[in-house]
């Protein structure tokens, strides 16, 4: 993207045509910026992902509020759980389960 230096308006782009080059132009004013058949690439930066913590962890988990709700797995009755507004303020929040039975540890959500 390139940005006109005399008004701040996004120059378009124009395919070259018969001797004319490539280049930029501003709708709303006058600026032309040929664009040159070799152009260097001024630095590559190659993207590194960041490792991301979990919002809740395995022990945050365990000290949760639980209630009777019964897992869609197993059957069992208590799920720890926790809320998070994940939408826009004017919708109800999230609300994550755990399933509290040591052999199943499933996870849902109800939104």
């Amino acid at each position: 993207m390139e940005i006109c230096p005399d008004c701040g308006i996004l120059l378009q782009y124009e395919l070259p045509h018969m001797d004319r080059p490539a280049r930029f132009f501003c709708p709303a004013c006058p600026f032309v910026c040929n664009i040159e058949s070799r152009l260097k690439m001024k630095k590559r930066q190659p993207l590194v992902k960041k490792q991301m913590d979990p919002v809740i962890s395995t022990d945050d988990m365990e000290n949760a509020s639980t209630a009777e709700v019964p897992c869609p797995a197993c059957g069992y009755r208590e799920a720890a759980y926790y809320q998070v507004q994940i939408r826009s303020a004017d919708e109800p929040m999230s609300t994550f389960y755990k399933c509290k039975n040591k052999m199943c540890g499933n996870n849902w959500r109800e939104d």
